[in-house]
């Protein structure tokens, strides 16, 4: 969960009333973030367009990488053993040529 300091959290109606000082302060870098509560409850966050940039690149990059070490049929098979001795199911197959 992120957390917020108690200077980037703004009620909408305090936010619209300071939103040019405010997107400055974004922009300066002097806050990294503002959250805009709603009924007491955050429901937007504004970043500067340097920060949004590179999440966004974070987030294509992680799509394009392989994060996953085992193959579908491995983790299945695994699955298949696993649930075979859970089970006391000892049978004479070979699982090594799955």
């Amino acid at each position: 969960m992120v957390k917020y300091a108690e200077n980037e959290l703004f009620s909408i109606t305090t936010f619209t009333k300071q939103i040019s000082s405010l997107l400055n302060a974004i922009k300066n870098n002097s806050l990294e973030k503002i959250g805009i509560l709603k009924n007491n409850r955050l429901e937007v966050v504004v970043l500067s367009t340097q920060e949004y940039s590179r999440l966004k690149k974070i987030e294509e990059e992680s799509k394009e990488s392989q994060w996953s070490y085992w193959r579908d049929e491995e983790l299945d098979n695994f699955g298949k053993i696993a649930i075979g001795l859970s089970r006391h199911d000892y049978d004479n197959e070979d699982y090594s040529k799955w």
